[in-house]
């Protein structure tokens, strides 16, 4: 997986201070897409462990309320393995850090649910331009959901965050 960068602190990419990875390669080619030189699995750097270190001191910080996963997609295929790696290692490191993670698939097409199991929060959907609205909290068209993984497990429908 490469990746294009990691961003220490944010506040735009869900709730609290957060570390935001962004990842490489995306397949929706969303039309005015607002990161499109992350649309190529081959742009940015590689991403290796000296990244997921980096990655897992910065959320030690008493401040960072969680991870951020973002690009490109986090769940294009070619990224699934390594992502599921970072999740796990998160999880297992931090009590009380939550992931987000942004992709351009639908909920109900996420094909690997293992990387459901350390996700707290996915916000769903391609970008559709026409249903831009800059209004909206973490999300940048109407049709995207910001879904609350374990309670849509628990209840076994979609639950919206937001």
């Amino acid at each position: 997986m490469n990746y294009l960068k990691i961003e220490s602190s944010s506040l735009s990419n869900g709730t609290g201070w957060r570390v935001v990875l962004w990842v490489s390669g995306c397949n929706h080619g969303c039309f005015n897409c607002h990161n499109p030189e992350s649309w190529s699995p081959t742009s940015g750097k590689p991403y290796t462990d000296k990244q997921k270190q980096k990655i897992i001191e910065l959320l030690s910080h008493k401040y960072i309320k969680g991870l951020t996963l973002s690009g490109g997609d986090p769940l294009l295929p070619y990224n699934r393995e390594t992502v599921l790696d970072l999740v796990k290692t998160v999880k297992n490191t931090f009590v009380g850090k939550d992931i987000w993670l942004y992709t351009g698939y639908l909920y109900e097409e996420i094909e690997n649910e293992e990387i459901l199991d350390y996700v707290d929060v996915v916000v769903d959907g391609p970008y559709i331009d026409e249903l831009r609205d800059v209004s909206l909290p973490f999300k940048g068209s109407e049709n995207q959901r910001i879904i609350d993984v374990k309670q849509t497990k628990k209840n076994g429908e979609i639950v919206i965050l937001m």
